[in-house]
């Protein structure tokens, strides 16, 4: 796959409509999933301070920390493995059941490098801003949540997000976007191009490829978790 490219504009071009498909295809679905998940960690950890002692404006803090180390990256990309991995695995095999593959191979085309790489590479680029993306929309939804809900006053939520900031937790966040793009990808990558049989082959392939890739990223959540931590 890490090959010398041919032609760099065929690369190019093949790079930036995956950018295209990855990032702006998956902006709602993303949206939608980080919005709900800090509104429901707020709304949960307001929940469980009850009536301690514990100051109020700590749900900003939780959910910010919350959000930016583990909940956008790794929700993020579990849900990228749904809707890219499967789109991934079916192209690539289709384009293998109908000898596609084997045309370029026959006309000396490098099919890995050309049909792999710039996925890997769109995705490596894209993720990471959706997950930065989804970060943000997540403390969007704790506040509104809080703020309609009547759990903490706005001037109290803010002053949370605000508080104990780690920069470091923001570089561990996009080691993991970056790590879980490489892997929805590749792994989906891998299931499309080596398919064999018809359809009922492909569709057990992007089901493979969604499951693998799903049990992977939260493997490797919890190895970084360790080394990071």
């Amino acid at each position: 796959m890490f090959a010398r490219p041919e032609k760099f504009s065929m690369y190019w071009k093949e790079t930036a409509r995956q950018m295209n498909d990855i990032g702006v295809g998956s902006l709602v679905i993303v949206g939608l999933v980080s919005v709900f998940i800090g509104a429901v960690t707020a709304v949960q950890f307001a929940y469980q301070l009850g009536e301690t002692t514990i100051p109020k404006y700590y749900i900003g803090y939780i959910v910010r920390d919350i959000m930016i180390i583990e909940l956008a990256p790794t929700f993020t990309c579990l849900a990228l493995a749904g809707k890219v991995g499967s789109n991934i695995a079916a192209e690539i095999g289709g384009m293998r059941q109908k000898e596609q593959i084997d045309a370029l191979e026959v006309m000396g085309v490098d099919t890995p490098a050309y049909l792999i790489f710039p996925k890997i590479l769109a995705a490596m680029v894209v993720i990471p801003m959706l997950v930065i993306f989804s970060a943000f929309l997540g403390m969007g939804g704790g506040y509104f949540a809080c703020s309609l809900g009547g759990l903490v006053s706005d001037s109290e939520f803010m002053q949370g997000l605000r508080s104990f900031f780690i920069p470091y937790n923001v570089v561990m966040m996009m080691i993991k976007s970056v790590v879980f793009a490489y892997l929805l990808t590749s792994i989906s990558a891998y299931q499309g191009f080596f398919v064999t049989g018809g359809s009922i082959e492909l569709g057990k392939a992007s089901t493979a490829a969604v499951v693998m890739s799903n049990i992977m990223i939260l493997l490797a959540d919890y190895v970084i978790a360790l080394l990071l931590t």
